[in-house]
């Protein structure tokens, strides 16, 4: 944390979300914002608010991969 806000990476919140799907997790939580450099909070977490359309397209594909080819554990 920095005090006020939290820090973070927000370079790798789409890796980890697509990962996770593609793993089979059943939901994801992304904090989005039109201009994460200037958000009130948690600014550097948040992945830019125009990337997301293309994010989730990525998040659907990857779920229904996941679903058609379940790993059995």
């Amino acid at each position: 944390g920095q005090g006020s806000s939290s820090g973070g990476q927000r370079e790798f919140a789409p890796v980890m979300a697509r990962a996770a799907v593609a793993l089979g997790v059943a939901a994801v939580f992304i904090e989005t914002h039109p201009d994460p450099d200037h958000a009130p909070s948690d600014g550097p977490n948040m992945v830019y608010l125009d990337a997301m359309p293309a994010l989730i397209a990525d998040l659907m594909a990857f779920d229904r991969l996941a679903k058609s080819r379940p790993l059995a554990v």
